[in-house]
């Protein structure tokens, strides 16, 4: 499937459902005069290296010909300020309740109006890899920002041959545009002292305003392509899915479903000591088709954190851009990296797609199994759900932790647990229509479900050793679960270290109230942004018949 990205001119205008005052809006300065056409990553690459403030180090870009680069090209660095991670509380949606798109198209109509002295660099690439799935999206942003520009081509599939032949040849999705997105990192508004994140999800389009963080236009443009899969038929998945291919010609596909620090891309590209032949698809965003079960990635490179590995990390080879680290001289006077997170938390890099040996970017075969990954201290390592229902909704109350990615408005407590629906922050759809996805895999396609706890059970942490062993002990089917407790719709595999005391009655009490914030969650959604999330009754009764079970 592929979107559409011109038109004859009788179906040009209010006729045509593609078209809206905020499309419209976005769209028409990517035709202005001041714009300049980047038509290569090669060039974008000049452009970014040539743009005041950039590092250019002189650490090699492994393999560089294979991503459509020179053979001398750079890893460059490029450093915000005070501002290192995404801002949820700049975010406004059309169509939710107190967005009024009046009072919203002006400030989009004024913002573009003051960059008409700038010059503009518009950039194309494709979101979706196969077939089955591409989506033409256009940047538009500003002179100065070209590290934005360069990294968003790698992140994505910039347009070559391949993938334009690729794309042409797909089935054009009717009613669906390509998706525009118009940037000024340099914009500013007292009444939007955060920046401003707009998004017409309807009609592929978002305006980000006043957002240097390269991961807002990462996570802008995923927004608007899972809200085209999720139109058509997929489940759209903030997560990682890998594929274990067994010594006994069994293949083992596994989808993991987390938020930045739950250890979504650690299990994504564990190779268990080489013990497993596996194959990746993706470690952050992919769609699995609600109607065979298969999956494709929607990028072909990796946005990762800096904090876990050292200058010597063997996997700084696959670097291609690097924001918000430091840098320095090394022992021959090179210019190399300070990673680690030493001048600021959330230090980011966009990574090749050679990082991954076994790389594809899509499993035929059907998802096996899907392992929600939370950060709460009343669950055991692992757990397995029986009821589709039970799944479901435990994958729209997912518990987990603020990170260092997050950039919180005042008042916030980053330390407080917070439910995240699928791990996804960035759905602009209704919440019923992932649970009754997720839910038609578990009950129709026979797809497994865990969660795995990746933060303390009570307080002991839960390490990532034992994390994969309960993995392997999983793909290998020696897993041995039991029924736990009372409980009708969970068992569970006992870890040594690990095993909850039901007879304990101060941990019975904080696994209550930690179902009841889970029911709290979905009560709340019924009235919040009139009802917009609000899940089916089902839902509901299957997180109440676990209550109800725990004596």
């Amino acid at each position: 499937m592929s979107t559409q990205s011109r038109f004859s001119r009788d179906k040009i205008g209010s006729n045509n459902p593609i078209f809206s005052q905020i499309r419209t809006t976005i769209e028409t300065p990517f035709y202005g005069n001041n714009v300049v056409k980047v038509n290569s990553l090669k060039e974008a690459y000049k452009l970014a290296a040539a743009s005041p403030g950039t590092i250019v180090t002189d650490m090699p870009v492994y393999k560089p010909e294979e991503i459509g680069l020179d053979e001398d090209a750079k890893v460059l660095l490029f450093n915000d300020g005070a501002v290192k991670g995404r801002c949820a509380a700049a975010r406004r949606i059309l169509g939710e309740p107190g967005v009024d798109q009046e009072e919203y198209a002006a400030k989009i109509r004024e913002a573009i109006y003051g960059t008409r002295y700038r010059k503009l660099y518009h950039a194309e690439a494709f979101v979706g890899l196969d077939p089955d799935f591409m989506v033409r999206a256009h940047l538009l942003i500003p002179e100065g920002h070209e590290n934005i520009m360069y990294s968003w081509l790698l992140n994505f599939q910039y347009i070559n041959d391949k993938y334009a032949k690729m794309y042409s040849e797909s089935k054009v999705i009717e009613g669906e545009g390509d998706i525009y997105i118009f940037s000024d990192p340099d914009w500013s508004h007292s009444e939007h002292p955060l920046g401003l994140t707009f998004f017409d999800p309807a009609h592929n389009c978002a305006a980000l305003l006043g957002m240097r963080y390269f991961g807002e236009h990462k996570k802008g443009t995923l927004t608007l392509a899972w809200a085209i899969a999720n139109r058509n038929g997929y489940a759209s998945c903030h997560g990682g899915q890998k594929r274990y291919n067994l010594p006994n010609g069994k293949k083992f596909v596994a989808g993991v479903f987390g938020l930045s620090g739950s250890g979504k891309s650690t299990i994504t590209h564990a190779r268990h000591n080489n013990k497993y032949d596996i194959t990746v698809l993706h470690d952050d965003a992919f769609i699995i088709s609600t109607e065979n079960g298969s999956s494709v990635a929607l990028e072909p490179a990796y946005f990762d954190k800096t904090q876990d590995y050292p200058l010597t990390s063997e996997d700084n080879k696959f670097l291609l851009t690097v924001q918000n680290n430091g840098a320095t001289f090394d022992e021959d006077g090179k210019v190399v990296l300070v990673t680690e997170d030493i001048r600021n938390g959330n230090g980011r890099a966009v990574k090749s797609k050679l990082w991954s040996p076994n790389r594809v970017d899509k499993f035929d075969e059907p998802v096996n199994a899907i392992f929600w990954l939370m950060k709460d201290p009343t669950l055991p390592p692992v757990v397995k759900l029986r009821g589709a229902e039970l799944a479901s909704v435990m994958g729209a109350t997912l518990a987990t932790k603020r990170t260092s990615a997050e950039r919180l408005a005042p008042g916030v407590d980053p330390n407080a647990l917070v439910v995240e629906p699928y791990a996804n922050p960035f759905r602009t759809y209704p919440l019923a229509d992932d649970y009754n996805k997720f839910k038609s895999l578990f009950a129709e396609r026979n797809v497994d479900c865990y969660i795995l706890n990746t933060g303390f059970f009570m307080d002991k942490k839960v390490t990532p050793a034992v994390t994969l062993g309960v993995l392997e002990s999983i793909i290998e089917g020696t897993a041995k679960f039991k029924p736990w407790g009372n409980f009708s719709d969970i068992e569970i595999l006992e870890v040594e270290g690990y095993v909850p005391d039901l007879n304990d009655p101060e941990y019975v009490d904080q696994l209550r109230k930690r179902m009841e914030d889970r029911i709290k969650f979905v009560e709340s959604r019924e009235t919040e942004k009139g009802g917009f999330d609000k899940l089916p009754k089902e839902a509901l009764e299957a997180l109440k018949k676990v209550v109800s079970e725990l004596k």
